[in-house]
């Protein structure tokens, strides 16, 4: 290894390659791996914004402002010294956008136009339309190429992870399945940085890509790593029904000042403004999710009032999606909605450099579990990844790395083995099957709202898959990375269930009907570990997470 160190990163969205360009600039060499190009990441579905305080003459928002709203947004589960840091970096990371090509909208005066999104005390959503994901991903797909041409950065393209090479607590790289030639191939590194989202096909059908599907960090949690938060979940609450997902309505469209109803004796019931006044429809997600599921009826959204220009040139895509996938002329007509789940504040728990509880394994964006506590803010997601990314790119800038790695061949031979013998099993359960069960278990009783009941059966559920997960048939209809990845997403599975039943109080995004209060015992994150098929589950009472 060399002594300007070489950077292994898994996920190319806006996280991934943040980390990978300033890496870069650091000096430091980057092989940055996905199974698909940029331009397929989840990161471009980022519609809404991304949120700053810009200190703009005039202006009486604060930064001070800015980190109270994330911490009473996530009840005060996030960690104090990371959400200022995020906050403090935010006008910077702005300019730094700005100045590698992403275009925001701006006023008539040439300032960064900004939203109101829900749990915000002002008015701080920067945007792009309402394309602010893919004008980011398109910037910083320049930047990377950039890097590319310079020989400081790789791309690595058609690989999946497999599993990291961990020997005595430290990390050496991972293992990468090559799905164009089915075989796995070793790549050694001095850091692994994990910036792989969310765990998207746990549930099936929700906002986000099922790319992001919880393999990752299901399989590091079996090496070792410790998760986070895993309960909280976050439910977009307005999102449109369609045959493929679960379409996305920007909260963007609450912040230009939609408003949310059902029909009672062919009445409207304005039920937000009703219960919670005049911003009633720009309360936090997890309060808008659990109000429309309790509606008696169908809920709308309506911005139908609004100018028509305001819709064409701030809203034009939820206008083309309403448009194209169920004929809604949203000038004319309010949009259906439902909420789905659409974001985890849970994922691997990380220190304030980022780095895991296994040295030189590092996660950022949202597989790391850091910032947003038991809710997050709409428009803190993009602000986080790019925070995120520079923060461990920074502090592996100071790192200094070792000159030889153990040797893993025999680990790599074993693993080369398991993948062979795995798509020669045949059996009653093909794994198409098996995935689908898992998502509906899932979804029924890790819903928006929970009980002990519930949960139990869950496991039940959940046990019985994975009987019968070491059983599965090969499925030649899917690729061989979905076929070997079911394990470690049904262990990422039951660990999220055994986190939500033992957290026994309603805080954020988790909510407990036998538990309607919050418990102010348990204003803490609570961390999940892995031993050979034993569980352990513990309060992070001593913030060992945010030293």
């Amino acid at each position: 290894m060399n002594e300007h160190g070489k950077i292994l990163i898994i996920g190319s969205g806006i996280a991934g390659m943040s980390c990978a360009v300033r890496c870069a600039e650091l000096g430091l060499h980057v092989q940055m791996v996905s199974p698909y190009p940029s331009e397929r990441s989840q990161s471009v579905m980022a519609s809404g914004g991304i949120n700053a305080v810009l200190g703009l003459p005039g202006e009486d928002d604060t930064i001070a402002s800015h980190i109270e709203d994330t911490l009473k947004g996530g009840s005060y589960l996030g960690g104090e010294k990371a959400v200022t840091g995020l906050c403090e970096s935010a006008s910077d990371i702005i300019a730094w956008l700005e100045k590698i090509g992403t275009v925001f909208s701006r006023d008539s005066s040439g300032t960064v136009s900004r939203r109101a999104f829900g749990g915000q005390s002002h008015k701080r959503t920067c945007y792009c339309g309402a394309a602010t994901g893919k004008q980011i991903v398109t910037a910083l797909v320049m930047e990377c190429r950039e890097m590319e041409v310079k020989g400081l950065v790789e791309r690595l393209t058609g690989r999946h992870f497999y599993s990291a090479l961990i020997e005595d607590g430290k990390c050496y790289g991972a293992l990468l399945f090559n799905q164009n030639t089915n075989t796995l191939e070793t790549v050694y590194a001095n850091a692994l940085i994990m910036a792989t989202g969310g765990q998207n096909a746990l549930f099936g059908k929700t906002t986000g890509s099922t790319l992001c599907d919880g393999y990752a960090i299901g399989q590091l949690f079996r090496q070792g790593a410790e998760l986070k938060n895993l309960e909280f979940i976050q439910f977009h609450p307005t999102t449109l029904e369609t045959s493929q997902k679960k379409m996305m309505i920007t909260e963007a469209v609450r912040g230009e000042g939609g408003r949310l109803f059902y029909e009672l004796d062919g009445k409207r019931i304005w039920f937000m403004e009703d219960k919670y006044g005049p911003n009633g429809n720009l309360m936090t997600r997890d309060i808008v999710a659990r109000e429309i599921s309790a509606a008696p009826s169908q809920v709308y959204l309506d911005i139908s009032f609004l100018d028509p220009d305001i819709i064409d040139t701030r809203l034009s895509e939820v206008r083309d999606l309403c448009a194209k996938y169920r004929n809604i002329d949203i000038k004319k007509e309010p949009i259906p909605v439902t909420p789905s789940v659409h974001f985890f504040m849970g994922g691997l728990a990380v220190h304030m450099n980022h780095e895991t509880n296994i040295r030189n394994l590092f996660a950022i964006g949202e597989c790391a579990s850091m910032y947003h506590g038991a809710n997050r803010l709409g428009g803190n997601s993009l602000l986080s990844a790019i925070h995120s990314a520079r923060i461990t790119a920074e502090a592996l800038s100071e790192c200094s790395f070792p000159d030889t790695v153990p040797d893993f061949s025999a680990y790599t031979e074993a693993q080369k083995k398991k993948l062979t013998s795995f798509t020669n099993t045949e059996s009653n359960f093909p794994v198409s099957y098996i995935r689908d069960m898992t998502a509906e278990i899932m979804q029924k009783h890790m819903g928006i709202i929970r009980d002990d009941d519930s949960l139990n059966k869950g496991l039940e559920e959940i046990d019985y898959c994975m009987k019968i997960s070491s059983h599965l048939k090969f499925d030649s209809s899917v690729n061989t990375y979905l076929n070997y990845s079911m394990e470690s997403i049904l262990i990422l599975a039951k660990a999220t269930l055994l986190a939500a039943r033992a957290r026994c109080e309603s805080r954020g995004a988790h909510w407990r009907s036998d538990f309607p209060d919050t418990d102010p015992s348990q204003q803490y994150a609570d961390i999940i570990s892995y031993d050979n098929g034993a569980y352990s589950i513990r309060l992070d009472r001593e913030h060992e997470y945010e030293s």
